[in-house]
């Protein structure tokens, strides 16, 4: 009965963590370049059932949930006529300069002149390499082509970097809203496949009538649990009495 407790806890437990996954993907529904979150259950440790049970059963402790990456698939395009906003088509990233000086890799395009007059992305990160902007250029004057390469009239200035990794599930968040590479993602490469579309932008990919609808299944079974517990609870007062 104990098992049976402390299984029906951690059904809450992992509904709850679905819900905040859920949650974080609601708040960034019109994040750009956004890509949601994917959530997976597994089963806690099984082991023999106790004196009573039948030969050969096992009695596990639950399930839990955990994030096992994000669903890098491709966001609606979103017209804006801005020349300093691209979006990126195909899987790729842009790679920018992190906060802590490491590589880090955004499909967010919103980009502007920073103070430097470097191109730098809406939460003030520099492109890797630098793309630097002559003073004094109408920004309606950038052309960006499909490769990333950046002009100013006929003149090159430089080139936004599109890459990519083997594994995008196995890139770490940043807390900013960018990725960083890790050993489970593999390298940074250049792009193959990937192109920009001056003057749009990626929406973020979260499709809020499936997500409402996870969220709704999600409070149902963690309700369910609630109620497993208060039963697993009555039925130890119970027994206890008995005992007593």
């Amino acid at each position: 009965m104990v098992n049976g407790l402390a299984a029906a806890a951690a059904g809450m437990e992992a509904q709850q963590a679905a819900l905040d996954a859920l949650s974080g993907d609601i708040a960034n529904a019109s994040t750009i370049g956004y890509k949601s979150l994917r959530v997976g259950f597994r089963d806690l440790l099984y082991q023999p059932a106790g004196r009573g049970g039948a030969a050969g059963t096992q009695t596990g402790d639950g399930a839990t949930a955990e994030v096992i990456g994000r669903d890098f698939t491709q966001g609606a395009l979103e017209q804006t006529g801005r020349s300093l906003d691209v979006a990126l088509i195909g899987p790729g990233f842009i790679a920018v300069r992190g906060a802590g000086g490491a590589v880090a890799l955004t499909r967010a395009g919103d980009l502007g002149v920073g103070a430097d007059g470097t191109l730098q992305t809406a939460t003030g990160q520099r492109l890797e390499p630098p793309v630097r902007i002559p003073a004094g250029t109408d920004p309606e004057d950038i052309e960006i082509d499909p490769d990333g390469t950046v002009k100013v009239g006929k003149r090159t200035v430089g080139q936004i970097d599109l890459v990519e990794v083997t594994n995008p599930s196995g890139l770490q968040p940043d807390g900013e809203g960018d990725f960083l590479p890790s050993a489970a993602s593999g390298p940074v490469r250049g792009a193959s496949g990937a192109r920009l579309q001056q003057g749009a932008l990626e929406a973020s990919n979260v499709e809020m009538a499936t997500v409402m609808t996870q969220m709704s299944e999600a409070q149902q079974g963690y309700e369910l649990a609630g109620k497993a517990v208060q039963t697993q609870d009555e039925v130890l007062a119970v027994a206890n009495g008995l005992i007593r």
